[in-house]
């Protein structure tokens, strides 16, 4: 399994909205090939500040399937207009699963 890490700059006007959104999209997630968990974190010190946590069980469920999919698209339409600027995304493995 990897884990996708999207940091996200939300406007600050937006916030009630983007999550909203994230709620939306939640059935987009869980019938994606391959995903396997998501969940959004809010920054406590850097309330703008988002971090969308996916499992996928390989790294192209994520940049082929998913991306290449209308889910993807319909995604971007639900939470698009709520970023301040691009999106971090770089994808993770485990290496020590301590408990």
């Amino acid at each position: 399994m990897i884990y996708e890490v999207a940091e996200l700059y939300i406007k600050p006007e937006s916030h009630t909205a983007f999550q909203a959104g994230v709620a939306e999209a939640v059935p987009l997630f869980r019938g994606a090939k391959g995903c396997l968990s998501m969940r959004l974190d809010r920054d406590i010190e850097t309330p703008d500040t988002y971090h969308l946590v996916i499992g996928w069980e390989t790294l192209e469920n994520h940049t082929v399937d998913f991306r290449g999919s209308t889910d993807f698209q319909a995604w971007r339409t639900l939470v698009g207009d709520h970023f301040a600027r691009a999106p971090k995304v770089e994808h993770f493995a485990t290496v020590v699963d301590g408990f």
